[in-house]
């Protein structure tokens, strides 16, 4: 009879063994961790914004008016430890972009691409070899000149973006006007040509994100 009362015990502890390790939490991140606090939509922030938000940057547009886009595309890049989301779209007849991250000292950075320009290396002053020599030496030091400005070198690294389709790898080079708010932003990806942005960086506080009801 005691036998028989503990053999009764292990299969209900089993059961509730086996129930809580199945149990879903739906209420946790993926990471198993707390859960995940909901943006306020109210007070949407550069980095939260994603793909089919509109975005608003004070100031920023053609003869000082609004920079409005919709962001129909949007990525996810991380070079080393440095990391940021870049959103695109339509802006009158061109395309214009937006990144949003984390700087090397960790405060938010916010920068826009609106310029028409279709530039390329050459248009630096710079070549493959110059790039290479620049990753080698990885010397912040390093700078050259363009529209009558200073460009610092900032980093180069191996890089990732994933966003719509499959991840692309490519190696990345950055630049830093000199007292100013440019970006400079250089990709490479295997086989294909050299891709130059020159971004402009602008306050957080002059970006709205909003995010049309579903």
């Amino acid at each position: 009879m005691i036998t028989l009362t503990v053999e009764i015990l292990l299969v209900v502890l089993l059961g509730i063994v086996l129930m809580n390790l199945f149990k879903k939490h739906p209420s946790t991140s993926a990471a198993g961790g707390a859960p995940d606090p909901l943006p306020d939509l109210a007070n949407l922030k550069p980095t939260d914004a994603h793909a089919g938000d509109i975005i608003s940057v004070s100031g920023a547009g053609d003869d000082f008016s609004d920079l409005d886009f919709t962001a129909d595309r949007c990525a996810f890049v991380q070079a080393g430890s440095h990391h940021w989301t870049e959103l695109s779209g339509p802006y009158r007849e061109r395309r214009v972009s937006m990144r949003a991250g984390a700087n090397q000292d960790g405060d938010l950075e916010v920068a826009i691409h609106s310029d028409a320009r279709k530039l390329t290396i050459e248009d630096f002053g710079l070549s493959e070899p110059d790039l290479a020599d620049l990753d080698e030496r990885q010397n912040t030091g390093d700078y050259f000149e363009f529209d009558n400005k200073t460009w610092l070198y900032r980093l180069s690294r191996e890089a990732q973006s994933s966003g719509v389709g499959a991840p692309a790898a490519f190696y990345y080079w950055e630049f830093q006007e000199k007292g100013g708010q440019g970006l400079l932003a250089i990709r490479k990806a295997e086989g294909e040509p050299f891709v130059a942005t020159v971004y402009t960086g602008v306050a957080p506080g002059n970006v709205t994100v909003y995010r049309p009801s579903t």
